[in-house]
């Protein structure tokens, strides 16, 4: 009996000694999964919760709201701002939110009053209620608009401000669908901008319910690829950036634009325009890019200003029209290709080029499922920089080779070309008579922009670096296949409610290919064809008039 007691007690104590092993296990792959994703979070978490940067994050928004109470973003409870918690151990994807409460008195805001959410935006840490005349916390009813700012852009801190002036901007014409304005010194705070460059912010309608806003937004972020900032009609914007300093420095800097459109505006002057002229006639346009009517009145210029019904916009293309065919296929293509492999070694763990990576898997995806000849698979990136890159080469060389119009394809070229011009290894080209005849038409107050299937980015860095020098100051903006395909109608209808005209027929497209004039045409823009060495033979009976030179326009 005493030797089956003793046995009894060994196994017991075995089995104990088992549970515990397991529980320790247990315990370990619980921490392991909070170390891998910080999204599922725990008991065995709270140190994660409590740390010095989730602390340091929450007092920083706590004196962000503050000044931004100070400046009239966040008055009256309105207005909201999230940061992620900073961690170079944690991929930003993965990185814990910090969100502002709703409703409560922003300037008055305590660390203690903030919410934890995890990367999917599933709330961890809610703060305690406090007595009357306190309300219940409740988490930011704008934290669905903030995920999809850090899910689509992969966003270090996004602000949403009530800002009279991010209001009134979108009051002043009330079916604009964009706010515009160039040549302003402010606009080289926004990312991915310069001085000459137009910024475009699209302006989605006000909702009942701010959640209600979700959908539009994500639209409107897909839609202007290149945006860090969404204009809600009568209500505010939302400001994003790579980390609270550039959602800052870009709030700071877009409110300022917002409010210098605005006096510029009152004073009868065009903000969208290089020269900031007196507004053309008596609808004239405005920086948001559609009309409405107004009496101009800024000084003498501007009064004596009669309408002239005869003005209009100029929309060209580059290859064929502006520049050489050559230049593109000769000098701009084989460079991309060439480079291809070295820019991606050299910027992978760049924000830009993960951002380029991301457009280049969606679109082999979708090539590989349609059989597109010459893609092949991309893989993770668990399998090394130099698979993945590999990979990538191959896919964007058959792009080239079969001059795919795709914004993909465009805007890595648009990245690798920026490269050859700051290293002075490119130059970019255009016909004789284009300075002279760009320089006339600014100066006569017609706008002139380009639409070509390059990147926006390429479209710039071929008018900033010309053989015949910067040549941006004429441009009055840039459209590229974001707005559309060039062979359908419906982009250049896009285009015609942004350049702000009475009429399509107002707005006149030069370009070298015939299926892109048809296009035009349908959507009634007057269209003139440029013949130019290299360019393409026309069908017979074309029906359309055609120039040799500017200089015939």
């Amino acid at each position: 009996m005493e030797q089956i007691l003793v046995t009894h007690l060994q196994n017991k104590s075995s089995l104990v000694l088992k549970l515990k092993n397991l529980s320790l296990s247990l315990s370990r792959l619980a921490m392991a999964a909070v170390a891998v994703n910080g999204a599922k979070l725990g008991t065995a978490s709270q140190a994660y919760l409590e740390s010095r940067a989730v602390s340091d994050t929450k007092v920083l928004i706590s004196d962000l709201c503050r000044q931004f109470y100070n400046l009239g973003w966040v008055s009256g409870t309105g207005g909201s701002i999230t940061i992620k918690v900073h961690d170079d151990s944690v991929p930003k994807p993965q990185q814990l939110v910090i969100m502002s409460p709703s409703g409560v008195q922003k300037e008055r805001m305590l660390p203690e009053d903030m919410y934890v959410l995890s990367p999917n935006g599933s709330i961890l840490s809610t703060p305690s209620p406090k007595p009357y005349p306190h309300k219940p916390p409740k988490c930011s009813d704008c934290g669905p608009l903030f995920m999809k700012a850090y899910e689509m852009r992969n966003a270090g801190a996004v602000i949403h401000s009530h800002g009279i002036e991010s209001c009134l901007v979108t009051m002043i014409n009330p079916l604009a669908k964009e706010f515009r304005i160039t040549h302003m010194e402010m606009i080289k705070g926004i990312q991915g901008h310069g001085y000459y460059d137009e910024l475009v912010v699209p302006i989605i309608e006000n909702t009942a319910y701010e959640y209600e806003l979700t959908e539009s937004l994500a639209k409107a972020i897909e839609a202007y690829p290149k945006t860090t900032a969404v204009l809600v009609r009568n209500h505010g914007i939302y400001i994003w950036g790579d980390s609270w300093i550039s959602a800052k420095t870009q709030a700071e800097c877009y409110h300022y634009l917002f409010d210098a459109a605005i006096k510029l505006n009152q004073l009868g002057l065009d903000p969208s325009t290089p020269i900031h002229g007196p507004i053309q006639n008596v609808k004239g346009v405005l920086g948001s890019g559609i009309h409405r009517n107004i009496s101009v009145n800024a000084g003498t210029a501007a009064s004596d200003n009669k309408s002239d019904p005869s003005q209009r916009c100029i929309v060209l293309d580059i290859e064929g029209t502006t520049t050489p065919i050559s230049f593109v296929t000769d000098v701009l293509f084989p460079y991309a290709r060439n480079n291809v492999g070295r820019h991606l070694s050299a910027t992978y763990d760049t924000a830009e080029t993960q951002d380029d990576i991301k457009l280049l898997r969606s679109q082999v995806q979708d090539d590989l499922e349609k059989g597109v000849v010459g893609s092949v698979p991309i893989p993770l990136d668990d399998v090394g920089k130099e698979g993945v890159i590999a990979a990538l080469v191959a896919n964007v060389e058959s792009m080239i080779k079969a001059d795919r119009k795709i914004t993909a394809l465009k805007q890595l070229q648009g990245h690798i070309w920026r490269t050859g011009y700051e290293k002075k290894e490119l130059e970019g080209v255009v016909f004789e008579d284009v300075p002279e005849a760009l320089k006339k038409w600014h100066d006569s107050g017609i706008k002139v922009y380009i639409y070509s299937s390059g990147s926006r980015l390429a479209q710039r860095l071929i008018f900033g670096n010309s053989n015949y020098g910067d040549l941006r100051e004429y441009l009055s903006g840039f459209f590229d296949t974001t707005v559309g395909n060039k062979r359908e109608s419906s982009s250049y209808a896009e285009i015609v409610q942004s350049v702000g005209v009475d009429k399509p027929s107002q707005v006149l497209f030069v370009t070298d290919v015939f299926q892109e004039a048809v296009a035009a045409k349908e959507a009634g823009l007057e269209v003139i064809v440029s013949i130019r060495p290299g360019n393409g033979p026309l069908p017979e009976n074309h029906g359309f008039k055609t120039v040799n030179s500017f200089s015939e326009i």
